[in-house]
């Protein structure tokens, strides 16, 4: 895990020359500028993901060709990392992919990718190295959009995702019976940016 302040992700006005190379070479899939920005960003050391965004290299290298073929990249993934959150982790990925759009196969890895995003410490958006809360928003919504349907005052994904969890384990994790009397609404609703 990376350390709380995080040096920011690119915005899209400065993009990296490795991210203009992905998406010159991107196959016209969904997620193809998704992962270029998270690409893009980890190799500038930029976000919370580990090298070959959490995956294993086999995953990482297959997702490289699906979408971006003749890029000549070479990222080792790390392998075998002991995680000690991997209930929490197996926890937060099934509900990802309980709620997956079935519109293509990257939305596994893209739950994968997820998932190792909220074991760290930064907004959701800047652990994965994306540009903006915005394309986090569109991550959601088009990989798994049952889920994202149901953040309707617009709360913060990392605690959304959490507060979904506790909800199917019938844990209340608010101290009032709506978000919107508690008192600690404004740290799960105040602006990430």
């Amino acid at each position: 895990m990376q350390p709380h302040s995080s040096p920011q992700p690119t915005p899209p006005t400065q993009t990296s020359r490795l991210f203009g190379d992905l998406m010159m070479h991107a196959s016209g899939l969904p997620n193809d500028e998704l992962f270029a920005q998270m690409i893009a960003s980890q190799a500038e050391e930029v976000g919370a993901l580990p090298p070959g965004l959490g995956l294993t290299q086999t995953e990482f290298g297959t997702l490289l060709r699906r979408h971006f073929p003749d890029v000549p990249l070479q990222i080792q993934p790390t392998e075998n990392i002991t995680d000690p959150r991997a209930l929490e982790r197996d926890d937060v990925l099934a509900l990802l992919l309980e709620h997956r759009a079935y519109q293509d196969g990257s939305e596994q890895w893209m739950a994968e990718i997820v998932t190792t995003a909220c074991m760290a410490n930064d907004h959701l958006w800047q652990d994965l190295g994306l540009w903006s809360r915005d394309y986090l928003s569109r991550l959601m919504n088009e990989n798994f959009p049952t889920l994202a349907a149901k953040n309707v005052h617009n709360m913060k994904w990392k605690k959304f995702l959490y507060k979904q969890l506790c909800e199917k384990e019938e844990i209340n994790i608010c101290r009032a019976p709506s978000c919107e009397i508690c008192t600690d609404y404004q740290k799960c609703f105040e602006p990430e940016e």
